[in-house]
């Protein structure tokens, strides 16, 4: 499956300041009804659709979905998985680009951004029968 995604890494002078990270409210009502792509380091890196309740859907972009919810802890958002059950807390920031994605458990190994979709959809293929 080839994935068309316009990723523009955002790119910000050492004088701006970092944005703070945002609420739960807000997180929410930037990304219910939304489908989000991320990249990484210049790369498609997965998707999510936030669907109402605090229910979403992730994929890497590999035809396989999960299914999960979010929640806040304080100033984290932590996504719980149908297949991953331990929380996976992040920081969103909301910079001109879009979102900024820090991932709590160790900031130093992910950072994601949006990615701009240039109209492709989150593929998720049905399960897998008689594997």
């Amino acid at each position: 499956m080839i994935v068309r995604l316009l990723l523009i890494p955002l790119v910000f002078a050492g004088s701006v300041a970092m944005a703070e990270p945002m609420t739960a409210a807000e997180f929410e009502a930037y990304v219910t009804g939304k489908t989000l792509f991320y990249g990484r380091s210049g790369e498609a890196y997965g998707a999510e659709i936030y669907h109402e309740n605090r229910r979403v859907t992730w994929s890497f972009l590999d035809g396989e979905c999960r299914d999960g919810t979010w929640y806040n802890d304080g100033p984290l958002i932590c996504f719980v998985y149908e297949d991953r059950p331990d929380p996976q807390c992040w920081t969103f920031e909301k910079r001109a680009g879009g979102l900024i994605a820090t991932f709590a458990n160790d900031p130093d190994s992910t950072e994601l951004y949006e990615a701009q979709d240039v109209g492709e959809d989150m593929i998720c293929l049905g399960p897998k029968i008689g594997v």
